[in-house]
């Protein structure tokens, strides 16, 4: 065994220990997992795992949005140039989605996260509006990036409806199965791009993610995976999972493939960790078919996976924003486009510069 390999994975993991054990409010503790197949089969999944139902609501918007970063007169603006299917979290905010060009965002929680402060000269953008910006934005990966590394503006973290502070990281993928995990660690953005950036889960930093991931490639195997519904743990048997599933140009079976690997890295309903309150059950998850272009919606309280895809949703500029009732249990079955109805869009959470 690499003893020095060793020594960084304890040395990791006591950091997240000690993390866990200072975290006092529940958050996100979710995972994101991307398959890229044969004959362009790109599908991305990921779960919402959270301390109670956050009330997400699906929502259709079509081009030609006007928008701002709800951060106040210094805020960013901008005109959406692509529409989108994305899921609400407590009606303020975007934390999944996906474009009509196929380019989806994923936002997970990241207790470690740090913002930095305003400098009074960059526009500032609440992060209930992060994801929602890179959608209307941007139709690939690569794309995002180069305009984001710019770090064209300020995040700001309001405190959500639940009296809990806003962290997250983003994951952004695109039909060509590009990847990038987006994240800032002390007041900067690290950006880690390239296809190899399959799996991302919560705590620690992405950085660390890997190390522990790189310790437990050494030793692996199906019988020697961590079995703990800790967020470093899931990343390593998310990790194991993707490399183990067969490869298909078959969207159905493909689909089906990411499903059964994100329903195996959930954490069950009820089920809490003593002493790590930022893991918790969970209570609804996506799969994004990037090729075809299909919105799959899979709650922890339904027997029933339904699906939206893009090609039914009307984005073109000047057509009414649609919402798919989720809220209170409501689910469905099959093709759901047809269910969509007329909705006023939801308010992102207004941030405040200190």
């Amino acid at each position: 065994m690499n003893l020095n390999l060793l020594a960084r994975y304890v040395s990791i993991a006591v950091g997240v220990a000690a993390c866990w054990e200072l975290t006092t409010f529940p958050c996100q503790a979710c995972t994101r997992c991307l398959y890229v197949g044969p004959g362009g089969t790109v599908i991305v999944a990921r779960s919402m795992d959270w301390v109670e139902d956050p009330g997400s609501n699906l929502y259709c918007f079509p081009r030609g949005m006007k928008r701002d970063g709800a951060a106040g007169p210094n805020s960013v603006a901008w005109t959406s140039r692509h529409g989108s299917v994305v899921c609400a979290f407590y009606e303020v905010g975007t934390v999944d989605g996906m474009n009509e060009q196929g380019l989806v965002a994923n936002v997970l929680y990241l207790v470690e996260s740090d913002y930095g402060k305003p400098d009074g000269r960059k526009p500032m953008i609440s992060i209930a509006a992060w994801a929602q910006y890179v959608l209307d934005s941007f139709a690939t990966v690569e794309e995002a990036v180069t305009e984001l590394r710019k770090e064209p503006f300020v995040m700001i973290a309001p405190v959500l409806p639940n009296k809990r502070p806003a962290q997250g990281h983003l994951a952004l993928s695109d039909s060509t199965g590009d990847s990038a995990i987006l994240e800032y660690v002390k007041g900067k953005l690290v950006i880690h791009h390239g296809r190899k950036y399959q799996v991302m889960t919560n705590s620690p930093t992405y950085d660390q993610q890997l190390s522990l991931n790189s310790y437990w490639e050494q030793i692996g195997g199906l019988a020697m995976l961590p079995g703990t519904n800790r967020a470093a743990d899931r990343f390593v048997r998310a990790s194991f999972f993707m490399g183990a599933i067969p490869k298909t140009d078959d969207a159905k079976k493909a689909v089906a493939a990411l499903f059964s690997v994100i329903r195996g890295v959930s954490v069950p309903m009820g089920l809490s960790t003593s002493g790590a309150p930022n893991i918790a059950s969970t209570i609804w998850r996506t799969v994004h078919d990037q090729k075809n272009r299909v919105f799959y919606f899979d709650s922890a309280t339904s027997p029933t996976v339904f699906w939206a895809p893009l090609a039914d949703m009307d984005f073109r500029e000047g057509s009414r924003v649609k919402k798919l009732e989720l809220e209170g249990g409501k689910t469905y079955s099959g093709n759901a486009a047809a269910q969509f109805k007329a909705a006023q869009p939801f308010q992102f959470l207004p941030a405040k510069s200190e």
